[in-house]
């Protein structure tokens, strides 16, 4: 027995089907198509307990489906087709209930009503698929496919670190091709998450180069284009990309990654076969998109080209123009507290790009990241790295940069460091965070002291 949908008026049935919108079969079961109205209400249930209990017992897993390009396309497709199925039901709710015999001003309105409601339901989804389209292109710009297979099963198979060197890479309008003036080492052990970040100076000089045509060229050490430049650290990337025939076969925007990688491991004794490098001027427009990133400035930072900018003392909330100035600031300091403040700037960013935060400003965040980052890291190593993120958020990371009095970058001891590396890796990792007190550095030990003993924990060196 069905109800008399003529005796439903115009609030009502508008009522009902904003109510079925929500809870699918509810206008079905009003008319007393019961097993219809069932039907829609379990499908509906089905589709929302799998919903929740993939976020609340799969979040790491799904933050792994959404860097890889299949899934993200399925998951537009997916919403688009709920936003279908929705629209369809509501009208044909609507239509079940709709009063008999009612005015055309009534219609009219009842129609628009139902019109903007189904635009109400349809906007989410398509922006969601939007997202979900957004982050496929940003995933297929950035990250290249693997030319050598990655095990499925076990992409660290043999592998108890992994290290990803990270580039600060400045081009600016006063200087001649890429200088990379932040240079980090990332070790991330791939069982635990525990993470120590090597920093090395941009101004180390006597670099010993790696075999092949650089050693060839350089056999006592990178001495770059006397008289032109000095022969730093920060002069490699730019030199394999002027000079083909330092790395054989590769392509302009390979030769600087491939030469520096190498170079930079031979330094510290690691093998290191992925970078990440920042465009520094893309990264203002990351961290504006951010909303600004909250650091704790310690001293006075005088910055701009004539000194016309000043960042006082104090929790801050730094632009991204300040942000940048920040970390490249040496005005009346030096490259050492430079590297420092880098480094705390780096875990700001990290830390407070929370997922709130990308998602308000992800569109934006999409078109600096893909102006701003280059990689070579495969996208298809990305779900593996994301799983393991999950781990190093919940480990103490440690940072130990090499310079004075642990090194002199005019003659630095190469050896000294590849024990030092050794050493800090081989340490235990530190203590859980309200065990572990921080570490002043002017108690930490000189060169001569025992290896292994200048880490200290990130978060305690930027309070």
């Amino acid at each position: 027995m069905t109800r008399d949908a003529g005796r439903t008026d115009v609030g009502s049935s508008l009522a009902l089907a904003l109510g079925s919108a929500v809870l699918w079969g509810l206008a079905h079961l009003w008319v007393g198509r019961r097993l219809t109205g069932a039907l829609l209400m379990g499908i509906e249930l089905i589709l929302a307990l799998a919903a929740m209990t993939a976020m609340l017992t799969a979040g790491p897993a799904l933050l792994a489906l959404a860097v890889q390009p299949a899934w993200l396309w399925a998951f537009a497709l997916t919403a688009l087709l709920l936003a279908g199925v929705m629209v369809t039901v509501t009208i044909r709710s609507y239509l079940l209930v709709r009063p008999k015999g009612a005015s055309p001003t009534a219609q009219y309105l009842s129609a628009a009503a139902i019109g903007l409601l189904c635009a109400l339901i349809v906007a989410p989804l398509v922006y969601t698929a939007r997202l979900a389209y957004v982050s496929q292109t940003v995933v297929t710009s950035v990250f290249a496919e693997s030319v050598t297979p990655i095990p499925v099963d076990d992409p660290w198979k043999d592998m108890e670190r992994i290290n990803i060197l990270l580039i600060g890479a400045d081009a600016a309008a006063n200087r001649v091709g890429v200088r990379t003036d932040s240079m980090t080492v990332a070790s991330v052990d791939t069982r635990t998450g525990d993470t120590v970040l090597f920093g090395l100076p941009r101004n180390l000089e006597n670099v010993p180069m790696p075999p092949g045509p650089a050693r060839d060229r350089f056999p006592y050490g990178f001495e770059g284009q006397p008289p032109y430049t000095p022969g730093m650290l920060n002069e490699v990337y730019q030199y394999a990309e002027d000079y083909p025939e330092m790395a054989p076969r590769l392509g302009k925007r390979q030769r600087g990654p491939a030469l520096l990688k190498r170079t930079v491991g031979g330094i510290l004794g690691l093998d290191v076969p992925y970078y990440a490098m920042v465009d520094m001027r893309g990264f203002t427009e990351i961290v504006d998109a951010m909303g600004g990133v909250r650091v704790r400035v310690k001293d006075p930072i005088v910055y701009g080209l004539r000194n016309e900018g000043r960042i006082e003392p104090g929790r801050r909330r730094l632009s991204g123009e300040e942000a940048l100035w920040y970390g490249r600031s040496r005005t009346y300091s030096d490259d050492y507290v430079r590297m420092s403040r880098q480094k705390c700037l780096l875990n700001a960013v990290a830390k407070q790009a929370d997922p709130m935060t990308v998602f308000k400003s992800f569109e934006r965040l999409a078109r600096a990241a893909v102006d701003a980052i280059s990689t070579d890291i495969p996208r298809e190593l990305l779900p593996d790295l994301v799983e393991l993120s999950e781990k190093v958020k919940h480990s103490r990371i440690r940072s130990l940069q090499f310079v004075p009095p642990l090194i002199y970058s005019g003659a630095p001891d190469y050896n000294l460091i590849r024990r030092e590396v050794a050493a800090t890796l081989a340490a235990p990792p530190p203590a859980p965070r309200a065990a572990l007190p921080a570490v002043p550095t002017g108690n930490r030990k000189n060169a001569g002291g025992r290896a292994g003993t200048r880490a200290v924990v990130l978060d305690s060196a930027c309070d």
